[in-house]
């Protein structure tokens, strides 16, 4: 069995391999993250920071990958602070390691200065005021995003994961069926049925092909919005795709309904995007549906992975008193 020594030592093996593909040799590596990928902080050669990920196997393909590279060349290029896409010495955006049989996928992209928003689960360090402002700017970030991301233009090669009634609800949603996975109790499955008869009715009459529909971040969680005085950056779009632009607020807001001042914290996102985009009345009333929808996706997202599993009961139990709370339950 391989001990925690021996498996970052092969991960760093890796990461050595891969930064060969940008001329970057015995470049100074340091695991920061790892979840879905490998990623290391990377020294270039004029000093600069990069993060190299090391994609995990088999969770995106080639194509997707490349897909989420392009769509954030675009954004970045029309003014969304994220991390660039960096191009290996023979100009691609995706370097293919490890075997035919077993290929493995890295890309570097720029270093994001600023600190994360915050930490789930643990209250923000902001005071109240700057709080309101930072999820103000955050709400116009994500805005423009939408902006931006409505005018990219999408090749046949294009492919990223969507976030529709399908792909949240359907039978085989984009991270499980929350409903009867093996790490969820007996005793709750009935309820999680029941839920997700009730949100697919709810979905069906809620006019959602008259919502706002496109490209999407998916993942706009405290610890991938990056603060820089002011200014909010976004990092991780490892599950962007197509989706309804509430799930993007929905994601923020999920994680803080712990403050105090949430509903002001609501307010300030909504005020902001509000302040670059349109967003009908009729659809902010549909935000608690969203929130709940949010809710259940990390369900399955933890039962898939083993270092997670313990945590999907709990997720289901929150999902249900949430749902509860927001008059979602049937």
């Amino acid at each position: 069995m391989m001990d925690n020594t021996d498996f970052l030592r092969l991960l760093q093996g890796r990461a050595a391999d891969a930064l060969a593909h940008w001329g970057l040799e015995g470049t100074e590596t340091r695991l920061i993250k790892y979840r879905e990928n490998a990623v290391f902080r990377v020294r270039l050669a004029d000093g600069a920071s990069a993060a190299l990920r090391l994609h995990r196997p088999g969770y995106h393909t080639r194509d997707t990958i490349l897909s989420e590279l392009r769509l954030v060349a675009h954004l970045v290029g029309e003014g969304t602070r994220a991390p660039a896409p960096l191009p290996t010495r023979s100009g691609a955006l995706l370097a293919e390691c490890g075997s035919q049989r077993a290929p493995e996928y890295a890309s570097l992209v720029g270093w994001m200065d600023g600190v994360p928003l915050g930490e789930s689960g643990r209250l923000l360090d902001h005071a109240p005021a700057q709080a309101e402002a930072l999820f103000y700017h955050l709400g116009e970030s994500l805005a423009r995003l939408h902006d931006s991301a409505d005018r990219f233009v999408a090749d046949t090669n294009f492919t990223r994961p969507s976030w529709d009634r399908d792909g949240l609800l359907g039978e085989a949603p984009l991270w499980g069926r929350f409903w009867d996975c093996h790490c969820v109790s007996d005793e709750i499955r009935p309820a999680l049925n029941r839920l997700r008869e009730t949100l697919l009715s709810r979905l069906a009459n809620a006019r959602t092909d008259g919502l706002d529909y496109g490209l999407i971040h998916a993942d706009g969680v405290r610890e991938n919005v990056m603060v820089d005085g002011d200014r909010i950056g976004l990092i991780d779009f490892d599950d962007c795709g197509y989706g309804y632009r509430l799930f993007d607020l929905a994601t923020v807001l999920l994680r803080n309904r712990i403050e105090p001042n949430y509903a002001a914290l609501e307010a300030a996102l909504i005020a902001g995007y509000r302040s670059c985009r349109h967003l009908p009345g009729e659809a902010e009333t549909l935000l608690p549906l969203f929130i709940v929808l949010r809710s259940l996706t990390y369900i399955g997202w933890a039962a898939a992975r083993p270092e997670m599993a313990h945590k999907a009961q709990k997720y289901a139990e929150d999902a249900l008193e949430l749902a509860g709370r927001l008059g979602e339950l049937p």
